[in-house]
Parts: C-alpha cells; sequence; structure tokens
C-alpha cells in the first residue's frame, strides 16, 4: 500500500458534475489499496467572486477579513466533495487548513507555511478514511485564519506530503502538464515529460500558471517529487524533479510570459547611500515583492530607479512609497502596459548564445527591450504588453521548442 497525496484545482471542482468526476478517480485509486490525502481548491470563479464583492464594500480592504472571507471557498469544496464520496460508498472526512494541523506565521493573505502536525491525519488515515483538505490555508499562533496566496493549494498539497512521508504527490488541474510554452498562445508548444525543480521554479516565477512558486522552492527543499496532470483525461503528466545530468543537453526548457506585472520608476531621488534601501524597505514593509530592477547612474545629484511589481500590488505600492518618497525625495510613475517575456533551461549554464538569439529575434520583429535580468538559468526582457504573445511565438520557434 503506497499513500498519495493529491490536488485538484478550481476548474477541477468547479461544480457539481467535476466534483462527481474527481470522486470516482479518488474511489478507483482508492479501490487500488492506496491511502489518499486529497486537497482541493476554491471552485473555478469563487475567489475572484468573494474578491470582488470585498472591494464593492471596500477598495483597500483588511488583509485579515480578506483571509477570512477567501477561505470560505475552499471550505465549501472540501464539504462538497466528502459529501460527493459519501454517496458512492467512501469513508471519507473533511479538514479545514486549521484542522489540518497546518499553521504558519502571521502575515495575511501571503502566509508562510511554520509547520503541520499531522497525528490528526495519520489517525484517519490509519481508520481507511479518506481525507479531504482545504487548500490554501492555515492558522497562525494567535488562531487566526491565514490563507497562502494565489495558488497556495499547491503548496498544501506538497508540504503535506513531506509531512506524512507520501510515496507520490499528483497536482491536477485544467493542462495535462508543463508544455514549453503557454499552448494558447504557442500552438506548437510541446508537452514536457520531466523539468528540474529549478527549471519550474523559474517558469513558476515568470508567469506560467501552472504551479505556484513557493510550492517548487517546498518541493526542492524537503525532495518532494510530483507529477503535474490534468483530471480530465489519464494521460502521463509532466514529472518534476531534482536536476539530472542529461538537462544540461537541452539549452532552452521553456519561455514564459508574465502579463500581470506593472513597471514602477522612481524618479529624481537624491543619489547617495541609503536612498535606494529607503525605497525597497517601505516596499518590503508592506510585503510587496520588488522583482526586476534598475538603477541608472546618478547625473547632478539625483538618480532614478526602475523596477517591477506583480500588478495586483500596484495600489499598495503606491501607498507605500508615498512616505518614503517625501523622505528621500522624486516621484513614482506606474505603467501597466508591459509584460515580462522570460527563456529559461538548466543548459543555459553551459551553453552561450542564448541572449544573443533572444535580442536578434525580438529586434527582428521590431519588439523593444524595457528592462533585462539574467540568471544562471533565465534571461528575462520588459516589453510591450500588447507585442508579448507575439514575442512567445517567435521565441519559441527561434529556440526550436516544438522539436523533441
Amino acid at each position: 500500500m503506497s499513500r498519495i497525496v493529491q490536488k485538484y484545482g478550481g476548474t477541477s471542482v468547479g461544480d457539481t458534475d467535476r466534483i462527481k468526476n474527481v470522486a470516482q478517480r479518488i474511489k478507483a485509486v482508492r479501490a487500488d489499496g492506496h491511502e489518499l490525502v486529497v486537497v482541493v481548491s476554491a471552485r473555478a470563479g469563487v475567489t475572484n467572486e468573494l474578491i470582488a464583492r470585498a472591494k464593492a464594500l471596500n477598495p483597500l480592504p483588511s488583509e485579515r477579513e480578506m483571509d477570512q472571507l477567501l477561505a470560505v471557498g475552499e471550505q465549501e469544496t472540501i464539504a462538497l466533495t466528502a459529501m460527493a464520496l459519501h454517496a458512492i460508498g467512501i469513508p471519507a472526512v473533511s479538514y479545514t487548513g486549521a484542522q489540518a494541523g497546518i499553521s504558519t506565521d502571521t502575515v495575511h493573505t501571503k502566509a508562510k507555511i511554520k509547520g503541520i502536525n499531522a497525528r490528526a491525519l495519520e489517525r484517519d488515515l490509519e481508520a481507511g478514511k479518506v481525507i479531504i483538505v482545504a487548500g490554501f490555508q492555515g492558522t497562525n499562533d494567535d488562531g487566526q485564519t491565514t490563507t497562502l496566496g494565489r495558488g497556495g493549494s499547491d503548496l498544501t498539497a506538497i508540504a503535506l506530503a513531506a509531512a506524512i512521508h507520501a510515496d507520490k504527490c499528483e497536482i491536477y488541474t485544467d493542462v495535462d502538464g508543463v508544455y514549453t510554452a503557454d499552448p494558447r498562445v504557442v500552438k506548437d508548444a510541446r508537452k514536457l515529460a520531466e523539468i528540474s525543480y529549478d527549471e519550474m521554479l523559474e517558469l513558476a516565477s515568470l508567469g506560467s500558471k501552472v504551479m505556484q512558486t513557493r510550492s517548487v522552492e517546498f518541493a526542492a527543499k524537503y525532495g518532494v517529487v510530483f507529477e503535474v496532470r490534468s483530471s480530465f483525461n489519464h494521460n502521463p503528466g509532466t514529472i518534476v524533479k531534482q536536476e539530472v545530468a542529461y538537462m544540461e543537453k537541452v539549452v532552452v526548457r521553456g519561455v514564459a510570459v508574465d502579463k500581470d506585472q506593472a513597471k514602477v520608476v522612481v524618479s529624481n531621488i537624491a543619489d547617495k547611500p541609503g536612498t535606494a534601501a529607503k525605497v525597497f524597505r517601505a516596499l518590503a514593509n508592506a510585503n510587496i515583492n520588488v522583482d526586476m530592477i534598475v538603477q541608472n547612474v546618478g547625473r547632478g545629484g539625483v538618480a532614478n530607479l526602475t523596477f517591477t511589481v506583480p500588478l495586483t500590488e500596484k495600489d499598495k505600492a503606491v501607498k507605500a512609497l508615498e512616505p518614503a518618497l517625501k523622505d528621500v525625495g522624486g516621484a513614482a510613475t506606474f505603467d501597466e502596459a508591459i509584460a515580462k517575456l522570460s527563456v529559461v533551461g538548466v543548459g543555459m549554464k553551459t551553453h552561450s548564445g542564448v541572449a544573443a538569439t533572444l535580442f536578434q529575434t525580438l529586434a527582428e520583429a521590431s519588439i523593444n527591450l524595457e528592462l533585462i535580468s539574467t540568471s544562471e538559468i533565465k534571461i528575462s526582457v520588459v516589453i510591450a504588453k500588447d507585442k508579448a504573445d507575439e514575442a512567445a511565438r517567435l521565441v519559441h520557434a527561434a529556440f526550436a521548442l516544438n522539436q523533441a
């Protein structure tokens, strides 16, 4: 008997028929003698609907109250899934994040998991029950409900797999694996059989919607091998695992586009030590993640800072920067009409020419580069949002990613 953790995303449990489909899948796995912990997301659209209701009442709602509100989506799904299993004769029990023993830090809306007390889960698994856990949520030391950020159900599943020493972790979604690019944009994108943690982490952080970034980090830290699969068919998915030698033979593994970014230009700030620290400390204190950063050479005692933040956090960034800019001078402008395009591959460590090919491909299409950043296994550029899809197709072809 093996122990399996499965996670089903919002589209997989989007209505009662799809929940029944998930229940039948669970029944089949259990019939093979496996122990099962199943993590579910809120039904597709529910989280967005709850956010819209909150902002209709208050444009900047309390993050604590947002956690209270958004946790409801997953709690609906766990109860409905357990009921569907009961209807077909499968003993099941639903757990909120708190009941599952998931403890987090105190940061609302983007909490980090501190630990999992799995005693209750172990007890019910030994009793032969299928356990249904609400993804995306936990509780802090004060007993307050917290949520883990968008895509947090992936993190819940992988953390639980580590905590209960699962033999397998399966992430079910509406796509049947990880592709070389978004197949809705690049028609000849190819599904990958395997990908390394590092590559998956970069793709997740750079706009691929398949996995949440922190879930991949957690999997790499604890050695949780997982498979991304579709809940709508039985095809093999993409296995995410530790890097192995043959992976370096592939120079570029995939292309990612993130259209949910805003470019921030902080201009005419004092060009002296500590100025940038004050700007970014203000953003850090507001728990805003900053990505690409460029500072120009100061002239006449002033300088400019350019960086990107998630589009969803633009309003928070505006508010956070106000006191800092009063201190250091200058003003901030925001540009939402941008996108970040990235190429990723562990083979970039040992092969040259990737940057040249990327830049030449975009130049030939008259696509201007606004920002550039690199790491050992990726190159990212900021371009105009209305050019992003065209750029993805051109770059995918330039690196022959449609070929096995």
